[in-house]
């Protein structure tokens, strides 16, 4: 009996020791950069969390060129915080390109891979490729700023690149800044010809409230601009709730969003055409889930949720109306996000790929 006893109290810590691992999650494994020109290198960032229970390390990242250097966190992630792996890219040819890097940690036997792809461009003056939004005469590389998945004492950063094709020396500046943002211009001054960028940072602890925060920014064309929407650049920010302080009983009891579709797809719609579709909540966990912030991204949606809060098991309906007669004046790509009390999943985003038809643009 004291034999089976001392072979049962092994069996047990060997249990502990086989399930106390800790577990890299990466927020993107994969990255599409679009156009990058070449000569001019861009930073590729991974980000991740440690969803495991034990200190996570990463060891070694290698890359598959010469044309990249690798950077990573080096200190151990605790369970619930995060790293990230940096990789700078500087191109060496022309044309597309698929790069990855492999990731060493304690978490896995094998290396974790990530990766990146893009198309090389060398046209550094037709800057339609890189820089594809006009403002004026002003070109920038993304029409709308998100900060998504951050957390309280965060500090990210966007780089808004921009391009100078007026025949003036040009000062990029964001006008009308919330006190959460901080902007600086590198150069100060742009040449005719010349692209620079504005780096746009996040103060998280500025943020209102938790959850969705919403705002817009202008971009100046010229000395002396004014705000409209024609240089409008919208801002949000989610900032998700804080899962330190669950207890163990929390922990192994969590809340679990399912949704039946991250994305909805309305083509052809008619310029006058109201269209519906449903997507459908579930609560697969094993407490209640709580849907704690909710905001459509786009003028051009309508949506409608029955339910905020869902018991185990429990299931609701959220329809979500795309009015056609709004789409030409859309920024951005139209979407729902909504912040929730699950800790695996505190974000959930449904993406909406409204089109109307060709000939009736």
């Amino acid at each position: 009996m004291k034999r089976i006893s001392i072979l049962s109290v092994v069996f047990f810590f060997i249990c502990l020791s086989v399930q106390a691992q800790p577990k890299i999650t990466f927020d993107s494994e994969s990255k599409d950069l679009g156009y990058v020109l070449w000569r001019n290198p861009v930073t590729v960032t991974y980000k991740f969390t440690n969803t495991g229970d034990k200190p996570l390390v990463v060891s070694n990242v290698t890359v598959s060129c010469g044309c990249m250097e690798a950077k990573w966190t080096e200190n151990p992630v605790m369970p619930g915080e995060k790293g990230e792996v940096t990789a700078v890219f500087d191109a060496e040819a022309i044309g597309h390109f698929y790069k990855d890097l492999g990731i060493y940690c304690n978490a896995a036997v094998e290396p974790v891979y990530v990766d990146f792809s893009g198309e090389v461009t060398a046209d550094s003056k037709n800057f339609s490729f890189t820089h594809p939004y006009l403002v004026g005469a002003i070109r920038i590389n993304q029409e709308e700023l998100n900060f998504e998945a951050v957390h309280k004492g965060d500090r990210p950063v966007i780089e808004l690149l921009v391009a100078n094709t007026s025949n003036k020396a040009y000062a990029p500046v964001l006008m009308h800044l919330p006190p959460y943002l901080e902007t600086e211009a590198f150069p100060e001054k742009l040449g005719r010809g010349k692209a620079g960028k504005i780096k746009v940072t996040l103060n998280t602890d500025k943020l209102p409230k938790l959850g969705i925060t919403r705002a817009s920014v202008y971009l100046s064309r010229y000395s002396g601009d004014k705000v409209g929407a024609e240089n409008e650049i919208p801002v949000s920010v989610a900032l998700l709730p804080d899962f330190s302080q669950l207890t163990e009983q929390q922990k192994n009891n969590p809340p679990v969003v399912s949704v039946s579709s991250r994305q909805l797809d309305f083509v052809g719609l008619r310029p006058k055409q109201k269209k519906s579709q449903t997507v459908t909540i579930t609560n697969t966990g094993k407490s209640d889930l709580v849907i704690q912030d909710m905001q459509v991204f786009s003028i051009a949606l309508g949506v409608n949720l029955k339910k905020r809060v869902l018991k185990p098991g429990e299931s609701t309906k959220m329809k979500v109306t795309v009015l056609a007669a709004n789409l030409p004046r859309v920024k951005g790509r139209p979407r729902v996000l909504m912040i929730t009390n699950d800790p695996q999943h505190p974000m959930v985003t449904i993406r909406v790929n409204a089109q109307l038809k060709s000939n009736e643009k």
